[in-house]
């Protein structure tokens, strides 16, 4: 058994995915590669292929059937033997130096038999256009250098959600709480983040800059103008998020207001989607959504009027509206995100 699975999604990724590989196998030794051709229409097939047949001791190969980068990621979580797993996506990458201390401290919790569900890495916002790199750690929010629990995490600042790029989770964890992602929908790397919460009962976090997550692409699911697009997949994402728990039930208070400050976030993306395309038919959708939290999940939508964003996010007024764009045209200066 490898230490670490890393499943790599890859959909018409021949122009890309071979660095995200080879940044995985400079751990070759300890590292299981699985990487999950979701039905490429290029040289997917060829090259994941060949770096199976080049590395069969480390790499998988798995052809599936388009179902999107969800289904990408359950094929790749029910393949992995590993006790650990992590998502890399094809055209992301990880940092050499930092991927050796990842497993050099996963080594550790193994020799002391310590049983760990979820590993917290700081991941970059990298844009080569624009020269500009931007990282994302958690060293003011979260304890350094110990396990810790949930009632130990301080107060996470808007940019600081638990992201697919920063978490390695425990893969028996991830199958025993049954996170099934969605097919054909995007933004599920919201609900791999967001479900697994409740049941993650041990963390650490390890402050090194791993993931490097592209930005860039005009065709990056990321981009806004197709996130707007696919404003529909964004709203089923936010609506299943909703689902997937009960606040009610939570003990640790601040696992509940993490988890409410993060399906905030998600709302207000959704919200700024539709602000922005500005159609009839989106801002009905926006209301709907607004309508089914308040309707369907009325302490959640409680929890999350409290919020700063919440506050403001809902209001059809014109200063509500202006703010939460400006809040998100600030934010999206600061970190590059799309």
């Amino acid at each position: 058994m490898r230490l670490l699975s890393v499943g790599i999604p890859c959909y018409n990724s021949m122009a890309y995915m071979d660095k995200a590989i080879d940044s995985v196998l400079v751990c070759r030794d300890d590292v299981e590669i699985i990487i999950v051709n979701d039905g490429s229409k290029d040289e997917t097939d060829r090259i994941g292929k060949e770096y199976a047949e080049k590395y069969p001791d480390c790499v998988k190969y798995v052809y599936q059937e388009n179902g999107g980068h969800g289904q990408a990621v359950n094929t790749g979580l029910a393949n992995a033997t590993g006790r650990y797993y992590k998502v890399l996506d094809s055209d992301d990458w990880f940092d050499a130096e930092s991927l050796k201390k990842v497993i050099a401290q996963l080594k550790e919790f193994e020799v002391s038999n310590t049983e760990l569900d979820m590993l917290i890495v700081n991941y970059v916002y990298d844009k080569p256009s624009e020269n500009k790199q931007v990282p994302i750690h958690y060293a003011n929010v979260l304890p350094q250098n110990r396990i810790f629990t949930w009632d130990e995490v301080g107060n996470f600042q808007p940019q600081q959600n638990i992201l697919m790029h920063s978490v390695i989770y425990r893969t028996q964890m991830l199958r025993d709480c049954r996170l099934v992602l969605p097919k054909h929908t995007f933004y599920v790397d919201n609900l791999f983040v967001y479900q697994p919460l409740p049941s993650i009962k041990s963390m650490y976090y390890l402050n090194v800059d791993l993931y490097h997550y592209f930005i860039g692409r005009v065709d990056q699911s990321v981009n806004e103008k197709v996130m707007i697009g696919r404003i529909d997949q964004q709203l089923r994402v936010n609506r299943l998020m909703a689902e997937c728990c009960d606040i009610t039930t939570l003990k640790s208070e601040k696992l509940k207001k993490y988890m409410v400050h993060y399906v905030t976030m998600i709302s207000a993306v959704s919200t700024v989607l539709a602000l922005k395309s500005g159609t009839p038919e989106n801002l009905q959708k926006k209301d709907d959504l607004w309508k089914y939290l308040k309707e369907e999940h009325p302490a959640l939508y409680k929890e999350m009027k409290k919020t700063f964003i919440g506050r403001f996010v809902e209001m059809d007024s014109v200063i509500g509206r202006r703010l939460i764009l400006t809040v998100y045209a600030v934010s999206q200066r600061v970190f590059g995100f799309n």
